[in-house]
């Protein structure tokens, strides 16, 4: 599906209110038994840690890697010491599935986040089912309703979910904070443009707050740019530059930079 340039998030939005109309309700199940995130996070500073992504394609980039072994590629991340899987489930704009969460999350015993533009509690009941044990919260899909987000926030830690909660300026981190988000996301594409800028993560650092733990999303393919974000970041998560690697070990590893 084409989308008009700067109606990226209308266009999913409206995509993603179809899909969750047609979508069953599901009796939702236990989360599955791994170590909390943030815990690991919070535990491991010495080194700059790595949220692993398996997406086959985006709208940014088209194809990127259609002929993988998602469950082969995550083993993979797992071996080389990613602290969490991130597998895209959105199927029109990133070529992706909820069943290729489900076989990564039997195949895989660390965290697992349901990459999506998750706006509703079906969506989050069928992640826990699926095996995921980390959501995604997108603070821009919820424009000018932050009881909307609290709701869905406030529902997945119920059921025993951690949230990821994924920002892109100051005032979302604003609302990141007032929310009392632990994980706290800085996405460093722009959503209406495309365009990735590292200089995105590192305008925001000096907001952040100690007891929180950051993520820097997007843009980041080697160790240059991991090394850009490390003192301000505990993590970062990297998908194509992973995807379309000869050597995921390799090219996993060197993302590892040190912190300060």
């Amino acid at each position: 599906m084409n989308i008009e340039q700067g109606k990226f998030l209308e266009t999913i939005l409206a995509q993603k209110a179809q899909e969750v109309a047609e979508m069953p309700n599901e009796e939702v199940g236990k989360v599955r038994k791994t170590y909390k995130l943030y815990d690991f996070l919070r535990t491991h500073t010495d080194q700059l840690q790595v949220i692993a992504e398996c997406k086959k394609a985006s709208p940014s980039l088209g194809d990127i890697n259609t002929e993988v072994d998602l469950v082969a590629q995550a083993k993979s991340y797992e071996k080389a010491g990613a602290a969490m899987i991130s597998v895209l489930t959105d199927p029109v704009f990133f070529k992706g599935d909820i069943e290729y969460l489900r076989e990564i999350s039997n195949a895989v015993s660390i965290p697992t986040l349901n990459k999506d533009f998750i706006i509703d509690k079906k969506q989050i009941d069928r992640a826990i089912n699926a095996g995921a044990t980390v959501i995604l919260l997108i603070v821009a899909c919820f424009a000018n309703d932050d009881e909307k987000l609290r709701e869905l926030y406030d529902y997945a830690i119920s059921l025993g979910l951690e949230v990821l909660v994924e920002t892109h300026n100051k005032p979302e981190l604003d609302r990141a904070h007032a929310l009392g988000a632990k994980i706290i996301g800085v996405n460093n594409r722009n959503l209406k443009t495309f365009e990735v800028s590292l200089q995105n993560s590192l305008d925001l650092v000096q907001f952040f707050k100690p007891e929180n733990i950051y993520i820097s999303e997007s843009g980041i393919f080697g160790t240059a740019e991991a090394e850009l974000v490390a003192d301000g970041f505990n993590g970062i998560l990297v998908g194509t530059a992973l995807m379309q690697s000869d050597n995921v070990l390799s090219a996993l590893t060197e993302l590892k930079v040190e912190r300060r």
